[in-house]
């Protein structure tokens, strides 16, 4: 079962369809309590680093998302699922994040180009089980970037304005700032990837 964290955030549909698309049972719940190593647990978002916080702490997700990924249950973020897991965000200063991941989220400020980042770009990745999405291109929606204290997380970068982490990779943990459900086939083979490989 893929158990879809549901935090009031933006995107939590298209997850699921795509999920339902490669075959996967899905539920989308606030109490990710039952979730076993054979399950995956799914944190999208878009939204403010700040408000999602607030809505993890509320329901106690936040710590449920912790005590489970200390277990080892599969995970995978995405976009603010990304960044949620890290120390803090420039977004919303003075609001702790999840703190899974060291490092902090940092804005993109180059007055050249638009902010945010909407459309598609490529991901650069050295990981051999990701070799064939290496110059692929994914679909980002995004003003703010991850900002890992130790590259060994990094499994792609992208350039925009400067070359950041894109996905970030821990053993049954895997997440991406772009968005693989909103990123035709090859986003629905990257994700397919991701779930497979979270098992092994």
């Amino acid at each position: 079962m893929i158990f879809i964290v549901d935090y009031d955030a933006g995107n939590i549909r298209s997850v699921d369809r795509a999920c339902r698309h490669l075959g996967y049972p899905t539920t989308i719940t606030k109490d990710i309590a039952i979730a076993s190593p054979d399950d995956t647990i799914i944190l999208p978002g878009v939204g403010s680093f700040g408000h999602a916080m607030a809505s993890l702490s509320a329901s106690t997700l936040d710590r449920q998302l912790k005590d489970k990924i200390a277990d080892g249950i599969p995970f995978m973020g995405i976009c603010l699922g990304l960044q949620m897991l890290f120390d803090s965000s420039e977004e919303s200063p003075g609001v702790k994040g999840l703190s899974i991941i060291e490092g902090t989220v940092n804005k993109f400020i180059d007055p050249t180009l638009p902010i945010p980042q909407i459309g598609w770009n490529t991901i650069e990745t050295h990981d051999p089980d990701f070799k064939e999405f290496d110059q692929q291109y994914f679909y980002f929606v995004h003003s703010y970037y991850v900002k890992p204290s130790h590259s060994s997380v990094m499994m792609t970068k992208t350039d925009y304005t400067l070359t950041y982490t894109s996905a970030i990779r821990r053993p049954r943990m895997i997440a991406t700032q772009f968005h693989p459900e909103k990123s035709g086939d090859v986003g629905l083979a990257f994700l397919s990837k991701c779930l497979e490989i979270l098992h092994e």
